[in-house]
């Protein structure tokens, strides 16, 4: 059980650090498009996994 969670979490994570690698390769957008709501969901995203891998660890102890 804590291993699929464990497993899950980090997907998420690498699933964020995949559209920050594609977005630092991207051309840079003229305006803003839409960049402050994307960074403020990847922030999210990335905070929700890290409380993942905390609660994981956590009850792993």
């Amino acid at each position: 059980m804590i291993e699929q969670r464990f497993i899950v979490a980090i997907g998420r994570i690498e699933r964020a650090l995949s559209r920050i690698e594609k977005s630092a390769i991207a051309p840079a957008p003229t305006g803003d498009n839409g960049l402050a709501e994307r960074h403020e969901k990847l922030k999210s995203e990335t905070l929700m996994a890290i409380q993942d891998l905390d609660k994981i660890l956590a009850d792993a102890r």
